[in-house]
């Protein structure tokens, strides 16, 4: 899987809405591959957009199609200032990979030193993190070539999340968690109180 991160300050908040509500009744239908996305504003105004495709070559495919560029020309006009984009071929669902109904999703970003270490503790099985903690209802792990990663944390309601931080995880979960978190630098949280999604129809 292939994940587009899309992230800028966003001054405008209901017309960028409107333009992806368009983007997925007039373009999504002639985007092969594409699979769905998780957007959201954070409290300070920015705007995050994790998109997701079967692979980089059908996000390419999509992103030079006329009518994606006519698009993106108009939605742009939403954002103040620069619009940056990771392209992570790095990318894999945790769990059941989160769920349309989430009434909350944290992002979490950082580097890692070396991401194929990350890769494997990711994808291993998260029975014990399911049993420890139940209000996780899934998410994304997408890391591009610089080591740069951003993962999504779904959760039915904040409040459920929020309890949730605050138990404790079992030993042997929070050691190797603890070991991990050794080789991420520059980790930052970015709460994305009222997310809204996207999902391909299935053919």
């Amino acid at each position: 899987m292939f994940i587009q991160v899309i992230q800028g300050m966003c001054s405008d908040e209901p017309t960028l809405r409107g333009h992806l509500d368009r983007w997925k009744e007039d373009l999504a239908p002639g985007a092969d591959g594409w699979l769905g996305g998780t957007y959201g504003m954070t409290d300070d105004g920015q705007f995050v957009g994790v998109v997701r495709f079967e692979s980089r070559e059908a996000a390419a495919r999509s992103s030079l199609r006329p009518e994606q560029g006519a698009w993106w020309e108009e939605a742009s006009r939403c954002f103040d200032g620069e619009v940056t984009f990771h392209d992570c071929d790095d990318a894999i669902l945790m769990l059941d990979g989160g769920s349309d109904d989430a009434g909350f999703v944290q992002v979490i970003q950082g580097r890692v030193e070396d991401a194929d270490r990350f890769r494997a503790f990711m994808s291993q099985p998260m029975d014990m993190l399911q049993q420890a903690r139940p209000e996780i209802i899934g998410g994304t792990i997408a890391i591009d070539a610089d080591g740069f990663f951003t993962e999504t944390m779904s959760f039915r309601s904040e409040d459920e999340a929020r309890k949730g931080e605050q138990m404790e995880m079992p030993d042997e979960m929070a050691a190797q968690f603890d070991r991990e978190m050794e080789q991420v630098t520059d980790m930052r949280y970015l709460d994305l109180h009222h997310p809204w999604f996207a999902t391909a129809m299935r053919r």
